[in-house]
């Protein structure tokens, strides 16, 4: 149970693509065309063996334009798990009647991406690696096969929702992990953490934190700074 790919959605994609490569001195990015399929753009940066993303609506419309209509700009969107049992995964998740808004079976990789509705406070997608570790999403050099990415690697990410106790058992329930007890909800991986805090209100919902493992510090020396809406945290 890995968390695999973070996601953010802007208005315009080149300068919160660029700010994020130069904060972590990312290498250059894959850009996959089979976004179009959505009416977006993209560029993936591989970080260690995860991946952060970062995607733009091209036309009207979009499930992501609508995201940033309702948030009012730029901000995280989407969650990328690699879980060894994904079938187990997807069968609660249906149990649970959240709904499936696209599913795909490849040779080398599976993809379920669940209804942000049914989940709350982003979308949730349920992938399988095959082998383990390979990631086509990545593109060319991690399809089929792994890969190398820039030093770091992606450790955690913060989700701001209305109910975090509810939210959290509802991911926790559909993963298939407990919710770890503390001042906040969290459910730890067996690579990352992501964790639960309240939201002023239902349009502020989303993915509001990423932390990330680098070797470096970020730009002025500083533990965290603002990047496309999210908190870009160094741990």
């Amino acid at each position: 149970m890995r968390l695999r790919q973070a996601v953010w959605v802007a208005q315009e994609l080149e300068p919160v693509a660029s700010a994020l490569r130069s904060a972590l001195n990312l290498e250059e990015p894959f850009r996959d065309p089979g976004v179009g399929e959505f009416g977006l753009e993209n560029t993936v940066f591989a970080l260690g063996d995860c991946f952060l993303e970062v995607i733009s609506p091209t036309r009207a419309d979009t499930a992501a334009g609508r995201y940033l209509t309702r948030h009012g700009g730029d901000g995280g969107y989407m969650v990328i798990f690699d879980l060894e049992d994904l079938e187990g995964a997807r069968s609660r998740a249906q149990g649970l009647g959240v709904r499936v808004v696209w599913q795909i079976d490849l040779q080398d990789i599976s993809g379920t991406h669940l209804h942000p509705a049914d989940m709350r406070g982003a979308i949730v997608s349920l992938d399988q690696s095959r082998p383990s570790g390979t990631w086509r999403w990545g593109g060319p050099q991690w399809t089929g096969k792994t890969g190398a990415g820039a030093q770091g690697r992606l450790a955690g990410i913060t989700v701001a929702v209305a109910d975090p106790v509810a939210v959290a058992a509802r991911w926790g329930e559909v993963l298939g992990v407990p919710v770890g007890s503390g001042d906040r909800p969290i459910l730890r991986l067996d690579s990352g953490e992501i964790r639960f805090q309240a939201a002023a209100s239902e349009r502020v919902e989303g993915l509001v934190e990423i932390a990330v493992e680098l070797p470096q510090e970020l730009p002025g020396g500083e533990e965290a700074l603002e990047l496309g809406g999210v908190l870009l945290r160094r741990v």
